[in-house]
């Protein structure tokens, strides 16, 4: 959000050959890839093989000018950007009928929020805005005209399936349009509708539709959540009407053979409700989901951290992105600080391969500045090569510019398929789907100074090394590198696009020395006959017993063996599908908790373990806790504990929280939204905690039993 908004079937040409013991030139052997689960629009859960394509639907192509909007709202030519400039989905399916996006090797789409959004033109300070980001949403039960209409979407979707290509969309539910309390005739009221029905707008709010604690300062995670984004009329997701009305939209979307959900605004929505509503997917249709949690350069919050851990979502990885940023555009940083991001953020995020990176997008400043393009080259090899799923922001391969909002967000300028930067993306984004090195690897750097960084991405026996030198003046003089990769020589992926060359490599991986020219990146790899099992992904990464989970690898043959969570095993008919890259499996009645996922394939062979799994309870619906009267010194915080997995199972250490006490309720009543099993009776106490020490209420267990559906409150006394 912003102030104002807010697998193909892959032909590669293998590099490398190796003789034992010998030294011999590559011999490019032009092989066909057949198009494996793991890269296929069937597999609407797993993305590490794919490059994602952010697109600003109304900025990219006008396929059917019938629909655009009219008067004040429009503007021809696209000179006034906070207008409607005529884009649709007809244009989207124009250049995938045309292969645009094949030829770039996209395989997914994610697309401007679909839905109907306010018709009304806002002015501004004097400058005149529309809903022409899709933020403004006024009915998520319908499609934005000016878009298209519901065929015209089915159609998108099946015309991005036949070219191989998810379709990913934006959704928001955090808000519905810009309202004002003291104002009804402000817009159009924040109201919202239910496919034509009004369900209520944000003044004279009788139902409780939306929160009305004004807008947020951002000064703390809880007065983010609780009051207004900027004047979006903020949803009151501690409402059974809201609840049941998000899991029907998204529903509606979900028949509509939807690949992906990128959610907007997700650091701004109650994360026990947000964990409550992924679940609800994931028990439906899942597909992979990832959120936007702003952070600015050099910022790292803890809650971010969490809420990409424990969530069920993944999350835009805007740490990567603005330490991209930072190195290669503005020079602030330097290649020592790109390999601590990527060790730092390894180490936090527990799936760290399904957060989505960039290099720019909607809501920052465009990577190129219009000059010095081997930067936004490199950036986009860099990207391309490591751990995460890439997203390229629509026109940066044809290195469009601007900054800020809507600057950044221009009519799509060419379609040349000759740049530079388009022929980087197509190069990678193959390499991505054939080698699962780059795929599903561990990142280890190999050889750095503050200009020149070399890594190594490996997966299984699957090699792949890059080498980038940022400077525009010296040559990179590299020597004592050492690799993975077996003996051999190797040609560069990019075939001297960047000014890379071939590499020679001992038989114990030592590499010949080379130089890197300025400016030039290299990339070579080896993609290897994996034989033994190796897990790449498992998702979604939280499902309760009986659900289906995902698993893509390599090497896990073509008989079926047994999947472990924990030391359970899955065997049999609980194996819904066994192939060499990917397994389904069906999650085991076992007690809820963390689990690690393991694979024994039909010869004994025992796979890495892939780690933190969460079975839920069961279902899972929001409740929100209140405790009066709950008093604390200073440095103490209040926390929840409880009788199931979702509650801590009474660990101190596994404990809810910290509670809140500023918005919602102010101190010393203490609220939190929390997702727990459905239908349950619930058993738990509130405690002080600093630090490691712990101090437990007194008293009886509190009891409650969660309803089957919807949200729920329970509100408490604190028993000394």
């Amino acid at each position: 959000m912003t102030v104002s908004s807010k697998k193909f079937l892959a032909s590669f040409v293998l590099s490398a050959s190796l003789v034992t013991g010998l030294l011999t030139p590559a011999i490019p052997l032009a092989t066909t890839v057949s198009a494996a689960p793991d890269t296929s629009v069937s597999n609407k859960i797993g993305y590490s093989t794919d490059v994602i394509y952010q697109i600003a639907t109304d900025r990219f192509v006008d396929g059917n000018p019938a629909n655009n909007p009219t008067g004040a709202a429009y503007s021809p030519g696209c000179t006034s950007l906070k207008l409607y400039c005529g884009g649709d989905w007809q244009g989207i399916m124009n250049k995938i009928n045309d292969n645009y996006f094949t030829d770039l090797g996209i395989t997914a789409l994610w697309i401007s929020q679909p839905v109907e959004n306010i018709y009304a033109v806002i002015n501004y300070a004097g400058v005149n805005s529309t809903s022409y980001h899709g933020y403004w949403a006024r009915d998520f039960k319908k499609t934005n005209p000016a878009f298209g209409s519901m065929t015209d979407f089915q159609n998108l979707v099946d015309a991005a399936h036949a070219k191989g290509i998810k379709i990913i969309i934006d959704f928001a539910p955090n808000h519905t349009s810009p309202a004002d309390d003291k104002q009804p005739s402000f817009a159009e009221n924040g109201r919202l509708y239910d496919n034509g029905s009004l369900l209520g707008g944000y003044t004279n709010d009788t139902a409780g539709l939306f929160l009305h604690n004004g807008g947020t300062d951002f000064s703390t995670l809880e007065d983010g959540i609780y009051r207004n984004l900027f004047d979006l009329a903020d949803i009151n997701h501690n409402n059974n009407t809201i609840d049941t009305y998000f899991k029907d939209a998204i529903k509606l979307w979900l028949d509509m053979g939807i690949d992906g959900i990128r959610v907007d605004a997700v650091k701004h929505m109650p994360f026990g409700w947000q964990k409550s509503w992924m679940s609800y997917i994931y028990n439906y249709k899942p597909v992979f989901t990832f959120g936007e949690w702003y952070l600015g350069a050099g910022e790292n919050d803890p809650n971010n951290v969490a809420f990409a851990n424990e969530s069920g979502m993944s999350l835009l990885d805007f740490r990567f992105g603005q330490k991209v940023r930072q190195v290669f555009r503005d020079n602030t940083d330097n290649m020592y600080g790109l390999d601590a991001m990527l060790a730092s953020t390894a180490a936090d995020y527990t799936q760290v391969n399904d957060q989505v990176t960039f290099i720019d997008n909607h809501d920052m400043d465009r990577f190129s500045l219009g000059s010095n393009n081997r930067r936004l080259e490199q950036a986009l090899a860099f990207t391309l090569t490591s751990r995460g799923v890439p997203a390229i922001y629509y026109g940066t391969e044809q290195y469009l510019a601007g900054n800020g909002d809507p600057g950044n967000r221009a009519m799509m300028n060419s379609f040349s398929r000759s740049t530079t930067a388009f022929n980087v993306i197509k190069k990678l984004a193959t390499l991505r789907k054939s080698n699962p090195a780059i795929a599903y690897g561990t990142t280890e750097q190999r050889w750095i100074n503050n200009d020149t960084y070399v890594y190594e991405r490996k997966f299984g026996s699957s090699v792949a090394l890059v080498a980038i030198n940022r400077s525009a003046t010296a040559a990179a003089s590299i020597s004592g590198l050492t690799t993975s990769l077996p003996g051999g020589t190797y040609t560069d992926v990019l075939g001297g696009t960047l000014n890379g060359s071939d590499i020679t490599v001992g038989s114990s991986g030592s590499v010949s020395a080379f130089n890197l020219p300025a400016g030039g990146v290299g990339v070579w790899q080896y993609t290897a006959n994996q034989t033994t099992p190796v897990i790449g992904n498992v998702g979604p990464d939280l499902g309760k017993a009986g659900s289906t989970v995902t698993i893509d690898g390599r090497g896990f043959g073509a008989t079926k063996g047994t999947v472990y969570f924990g030391t359970t095993a899955v065997t049999g008919s609980n194996i819904v599908a066994w192939e060499d890259t990917q397994i389904k499996a069906i999650v085991p009645a076992i007690a809820a908790g963390k689990y690690a996922v393991k694979v024994r394939n039909a010869a004994s062979a025992d796979s890495n373990s892939y780690n933190n799994f969460n079975i839920l309870t069961n279902s899972q619906v929001t409740v929100r806790f209140i405790v009066n009267n709950a008093t604390t010194n200073l440095g103490e915080n209040l926390y929840l504990v409880g009788n199931v997995a979702e509650l801590g199972n009474w660990e101190a250490a596994k404990a809810v929280g910290p509670l809140f006490n500023q918005v919602v309720t102010k101190y010393p009543t203490w609220y939190y939204d929390v997702s727990v099993p459905a239908g349950t009776p619930l058993q738990f106490k509130f405690i002080k905690k600093n630090g490691k020490a712990v101090v437990w209420e007194g008293g009886d267990n509190h009891t409650f039993t969660s309803p089957a559906n919807g949200v729920a409150t329970v509100n408490v006394n604190w028993q000394p």
